[in-house]
């Protein structure tokens, strides 16, 4: 399938996290061992290039860290807890907080928690993506938003912007699946040009803690 030629775009944590040509990562869930261990994001090349801690790590529920290969930390993500609807429920959703130059939390997007939600019968989850400006109309982010839709479990789903372009994939090759035995410790996030693939992470570290895997005690 064929996605169109990206410009430029707006990254959601950084520009430096984005590359010229797609992008394929691979997940590695941190050993057993560590309950709430989280898991390892490494290149094409073997390197690791992002890292997610999970409440094993931190020492605290509901939330995690992601950092790049060098250890710096990029997003603080937290579950909150919303205010009282009309309905009298309570919507949770899931926070992701960049770090400005001097070090001060900026919020960058929200998801809301899909149990709390209806959408999840739809198989579609929506992140709101907070404080791009709308610079062009080719910038995927200008809508705010984008959707998830597919089986994270099942390692079978798409991240699509808000025109319904796939910038990136959640995928396990057969032969990766013989080789470790389970798909949920070892699959590949096909990432699109010019997309920020910390931003990616962060996304599908949540998706990992919804679904009571590597990073959830």
């Amino acid at each position: 399938m064929g996605v169109r030629s990206s410009k430029a775009v707006d990254p959601v944590v950084s520009r430096r996290y984005s590359s010229e040509s797609e992008a394929m990562l691979v997940v590695r869930r941190r050993p057993h061992m560590v309950n709430g261990g989280g898991f390892v994001v490494s290149n094409s090349k073997q390197q690791v290039v992002f890292t997610v801690d999970g409440c094993g790590v931190l020492g605290t529920k509901d939330k995690l860290v992601l950092k790049n290969g060098d250890g710096n930390d990029l997003l603080l993500i937290r579950k909150m807890g919303g205010m009282v609807q009309a309905l009298n429920m309570v919507h949770k959703k899931w926070e992701g907080f960049g770090y400005d130059n001097e070090g001060t939390e900026k919020l960058l997007f929200t998801l809301k928690d899909p149990k709390e939600s209806c959408l999840v019968q739809h198989g579609l989850i929506r992140i709101l993506v907070h404080g791009k400006p709308k610079i062009s109309t080719c910038n995927i982010y200008n809508n705010k938003y984008i959707e998830i839709k597919g089986s994270f479990a099942e390692r079978d789903c798409n991240i699509m912007d808000s025109d319904g372009r796939n910038i990136a994939q959640v995928r396990v090759e057969k032969e990766m699946e013989e080789m470790v035995g389970n798909k949920k410790d070892l699959y590949n996030i096909i990432v699109k040009a010019n997309v920020d693939q910390a931003f990616i992470v962060g996304v599908i570290a949540i998706l990992d803690y919804i679904h009571g895997e590597s990073t959830i005690c």
